[in-house]
């Protein structure tokens, strides 16, 4: 009897993690998108350009599931989900959402894209590996990122953003149109009071959502015998980038799909830059079950976007790439649960 009630315990406990899992991730998500859409209107009343609205607060805020689980994480020593989350979420962004995305609806890639933003993701994840990986310098055996990284990690976002900025300024027509489409909010026209009170309400669930996934994946992980990275690099990631899945697939289907390639390069970056810059600068992280082989294939990923612009049909992204994306995707999950 007392077997199985200990039994008993143990599974209503792993159950009501799956469900503090699940209902953390549903506030990240609710709260993300409401604290976008607040603060979108307070910046259009403030008279704040949309083109400035849509390159800070949109980015900003759909990128905030995985921004604060990577904080949260940083500052309870849990170094392994943070990096773990923009590792996975990377590699989900491009094999998942675009293999997905061109299986429904192949799509033109840009050519910004091809010459900027793409040669920029395969640095920006080259340099992210090597300042992470510190046991490759002979005499260091912790790998981990400082304070001083992450402080150079968000020179190199600001240093990309002004680079942006310029370029978009010598097609301030097409800049203008992107911009419109990016800041659409459901609440504009509302009460300031209103706006200001569902801003500060979405962000105290934005913190209290983020704490209650960050902890039930920890428990997961634990019930399961699995390292906090495998969680981070599967569960959580795919988890925090759920609402770029969900952009990608209604893109899709509605045949227009090159917005997906914009969103994911550029989530990527914020990712690399932003996210792992801001929770490294509040608090060093070490990494312990990260292996090479996870940022090998967060690499690969960014390699791979440019090989579709030489491959099959050239500057397009096609079903038969689709398939091979989302075919790696499958066999790199299998892999890491096989770990």
């Amino acid at each position: 009897m007392e077997c199985g009630s200990d039994f008993l315990y143990w599974y209503s406990i792993f159950k009501m993690d799956y469900l503090l899992l699940v209902v953390g991730l549903g506030l990240l998500l609710l709260a993300a998108n409401y604290l976008v859409d607040s603060s979108v209107a307070i910046a259009q009343r403030a008279k704040i350009s949309n083109f400035i609205i849509g390159l800070t607060i949109v980015g900003i805020g759909t990128s905030a599931p995985e921004l604060f689980v990577s904080v949260s994480s940083a500052l309870s020593g849990s170094g392994d989900i943070a990096m773990g989350n923009v590792i996975g979420s990377n590699i989900a962004n491009v094999f998942l959402i675009l293999g997905i995305t061109a299986l429904i609806y192949p799509f033109a890639i840009e050519r910004e894209q091809r010459r900027r933003d793409i040669p920029f993701l395969i640095l920006a994840t080259l340099f992210v590996t090597l300042i992470a990986n510190d046991s490759i310098v002979p005499g260091l055996r912790d790998n981990r990122l400082i304070t001083l990284d992450g402080i150079v990690l968000l020179i190199c976002f600001v240093a990309y953003m002004c680079w942006v900025i310029v370029q978009k300024g010598k097609d301030p027509e097409k800049a203008m149109m992107e911009a419109e489409e990016e800041t659409k909010s459901s609440l504009t026209g509302k009460a300031p009071w209103l706006l200001w009170s569902i801003a500060i309400v979405s962000l105290v669930a934005l913190i209290f959502g983020g704490n209650l996934f960050l902890d039930s994946a920890k428990n997961l992980a634990r019930a399961w015998g699995m390292s906090e990275a495998v969680i981070a690099i599967t569960i959580v990631a795919v988890g925090t980038s759920l609402p770029e899945l969900v952009t990608a697939i209604v893109a899709a289907t509605k045949k227009n799909p090159q917005l997906v390639l914009g969103n994911v390069i550029g989530s990527n970056l914020f990712n690399l830059m932003f996210i792992l810059g801001t929770a490294s600068t509040v608090k060093s992280m070490t990494f312990v079950d990260i292996n090479i082989i996870d940022y090998l294939m967060m690499f690969i990923a960014a390699i791979m976007l440019y090989v579709v612009v030489l491959t099959f049909k050239k500057d397009k992204m096609d079903r038969i790439e689709g398939i091979i994306f989302f075919s790696i995707y499958v066999a790199y999950t299998i892999y890491l649960l096989m770990r």
